[in-house]
């Protein structure tokens, strides 16, 4: 049975839900991946209205749309991440507050223990999200960076991370990282290495979304095979790298959608990503949960990327062989 096509809607979530439902049936998705910011999942509404996520389901339902993860980015970056300014933009006003950083960093610990216990209330197994990190402004080592202090970033995630967790195990719902700049872990070597910060719990996997790996030069296959165990859900992005002698792979502090940046963003199938070979790398794994395309691309209207994504994910999507393709020679001898 093919995997389930859905849309992520963080990208929308300045449109309603019910607005957000309609379009994604329009554009012939299956499900949508709801994002925990806007109205498409509250998780304060989750928590406190017992009514709340029957409400939600009712509302997909009538749009023939399923949900098989919710995701919680925005959130999840304060967890490790020095809090400045720029957090408050992305959270939400309770866990904001009044803004004292390690206040801020307590009130998203529990929203993501909350975040597991709605997804369980919800019917959801997956929470995908960002983890933030304290040690990503030391990734070029100048000053030289001493090992102690990568070490001491690494246990930082353990020692928050550790405790959310738990409340996953408790609701039977896994978290996925979003595997990114800026995260804890943002290439293969750097996920091994939060694996073994938290003891390969098996709560903490991966969404895998090959577009952060690709800029990086990165091959997404490779980490597939990495992580076999660990692919808990899977973003449909693509990304160019458009290095021409004057751009840069860092982006020069240009903006996504700046034709003067080293690298940005596509729709799906517009860019370099092999999505053939990584689907037959999931196909290897038997990974058998939604392709969920996370549109972002700068250059195309939403509404034409969205649906054109949806045709392309059902086209390049195919399931592995049950038979070896010589088998029927073996009985000719």
């Amino acid at each position: 049975m093919p995997r389930p096509v859905t849309l992520f809607t963080g990208q929308w979530a300045d449109l309603p839900i019910e607005d957000m439902c309609r379009k994604a049936a329009d554009f012939g998705y299956q499900g949508l991946e709801l994002a925990c910011w806007g109205d498409h999942f509250e998780v304060r509404r989750a928590m406190e209205d017992p009514n709340y996520v029957n409400d939600v389901r009712d509302r997909l339902d009538r749009y023939d749309l399923e949900c098989h993860a919710i995701s919680n980015h925005l959130v999840g970056q304060a967890i490790c991440d020095p809090i400045d300014e720029r957090h408050q933009t992305i959270l939400p006003p309770h866990v904001w507050g009044e803004g004292d950083p390690e206040k801020v960093r307590e009130r998203a610990i529990e929203e993501m223990k909350n975040t597991a216990r709605a997804a369980q209330k919800f019917g959801v197994s997956v929470v995908n999200g960002f983890t933030g990190s304290g040690i990503w402004h030391l990734l070029y080592s100048f000053p030289p960076v001493p090992e102690s202090m990568l070490e001491a970033g690494f246990q930082q995630f353990a020692d928050l991370w550790n405790p959310i967790l738990d409340v996953f195990d408790e609701c039977g719902v896994r978290f996925a990282l979003e595997v990114h700049p800026t995260e804890i872990a943002f290439d293969i070597y750097t996920a091994k290495r939060a694996l073994e910060a938290i003891g390969h719990r098996e709560a903490f996997g991966f969404n895998f979304d090959p577009s952060h790996l690709l800029w990086q030069g990165v091959d997404p296959v490779e980490f597939i095979r990495a992580f076999p165990d660990r692919i808990y859900h899977c973003h449909i992005k693509d990304a160019i790298v458009t290095l021409d002698g004057r751009t840069g792979i860092l982006a020069s502090h240009l903006n996504f959608g700046d034709p003067r940046r080293g690298w940005d963003f596509r729709s799906p199938g517009h860019g370099a990503v092999n999505f053939e070979e990584i689907i037959r790398a999931l196909n290897v794994i038997g990974y058998d949960s939604p392709l969920s395309v996370e549109w972002e691309d700068s250059g195309m209207d939403r509404d034409h990327g969205a649906a054109e994504s949806a045709e392309f994910v059902k086209k390049i999507d195919f399931a592995p062989s049950n038979v070896a393709f010589d088998a029927a020679m073996a009985d000719q001898g």
